[in-house]
């Protein structure tokens, strides 16, 4: 039995990418990191994706730094997988999806939680037809993280002008399983908010925060169905996250009772009766979810393709689309609010 060459991996980002990515590589079968870089050295990023004993780049510097990074990893001739948000813009995203499409390499965009079981199981459910026909899909984060999290000083998080804001942090995955279970966004709409205004800096100066830290979006789907997202960084307290489809013959119900905790359970409602049909408690799911993806990763790099469900640059491109239309839509409402206030 042949035994396939590992694939062998950099990776640029010494925060998320060398505290999750690089172990979660190092700990799978045919992955091999070869290096981790600091995206802040510009020297180092262009040595590694000029090295030839490398197959994958791994893209997880801050999106500000996205489309730089990719284009020099394509330009290497390497796979490319990048992070979410996908750069700070429809325009990046865009040019960093024509980039690699063009040379034909292997391109991925880090939707890890595709592979989380809950919502594998509903996406399942939905499209098998377990409500009937979706109608109508509403999803609450509440999350304390930002406003509690005193390791979290104000950075590009922060800063609307380099790609930071809870929609392009958290709501990107939102996003992206919407689409992938209900099909294409065709338009968003909502409403965004700073709650807390102002940070302290790793100097201690203070720092006005210029990106959302919660929002309510409207999304309508290419198939019908309408779409709400409710979420925040700052709430007082942790509540559960749910998601609700509403379909025209049962309701489904995922819930997290304690996301921390990476707990689920699918419940399907009825006029009649309740029932659960899924439900798991670990609290190792993330490390669990993070592995598979790395297995998708190493196998389209050695075919040569991202597999069907893999998603792609086209899919960090048409999420980056719906975010830049909420975005748009909200400020003009904004300001159409603000005239009528004067």
């Amino acid at each position: 039995m042949t035994t396939a060459p590992a694939v062998r991996v950099g990776v640029i980002g010494t925060g998320f990418g060398a505290r999750v990515v690089a172990p979660v590589y190092g700990a799978t079968d045919g992955l091999d990191v070869v290096d981790v870089v600091t995206p802040r050295d510009d020297g180092a990023v262009t040595e590694l994706c000029a090295r030839r004993d490398i197959d994958l780049i791994s893209v997880h510097s801050p999106p500000f730094l996205h489309r730089d990074h990719v284009r020099r990893a394509v330009e290497g001739g390497h796979a490319v997988l990048c992070d979410k948000p996908f750069g700070r813009s429809l325009a990046e995203a865009q040019d960093m999806y024509d980039v690699a499409t063009a040379a034909g390499v292997v391109h991925l965009v880090n939707f890890e939680f595709r592979q989380h079981p809950a919502r594998r199981e509903l996406r399942t459910l939905v499209r098998d037809g377990e409500v009937g026909a979706v109608e109508h899909v509403h999803w609450s984060v509440l999350h304390p993280w930002w406003r509690f999290d005193a390791e979290r000083p104000y950075g590009w998080s922060f800063d609307a002008d380099l790609g930071g804001g809870w929609i392009r942090l958290s709501g990107s995955h939102l996003i992206d399983f919407l689409r992938w279970t209900l099909g294409d966004v065709v338009d968003a709409t909502g409403a965004v908010r700073t709650t807390i205004t102002e940070r302290t800096d790793v100097d201690g100066r203070v720092q006005r925060c210029t990106a959302e830290d919660g929002y309510t979006a409207v999304l309508l789907t290419a198939a019908g169905p309408t779409a709400t997202i409710e979420a925040t960084a700052t709430a007082s307290a942790l509540r559960p996250n749910r998601l609700t489809v509403v379909g025209s013959d049962a309701v489904l119900e995922l819930t997290n009772e304690n996301p921390r905790e990476e707990d689920a359970r699918i419940v399907r409602s009825t006029r009649d009766d309740t029932k659960e049909l899924f439900a798991f408690a670990q609290g190792d799911t993330y490390t669990s979810q993070m592995r598979q993806w790395a297995e998708i990763i190493r196998d389209a790099v050695r075919v040569g393709h991202a597999p069907p469900d893999a998603p792609t640059f086209a899919d960090g491109l048409a999420v980056s689309r719906v975010m830049d239309r909420l975005q748009q839509n909200a400020l003009h409402a904004e300001e159409r609010r603000g005239e009528e206030r004067t």
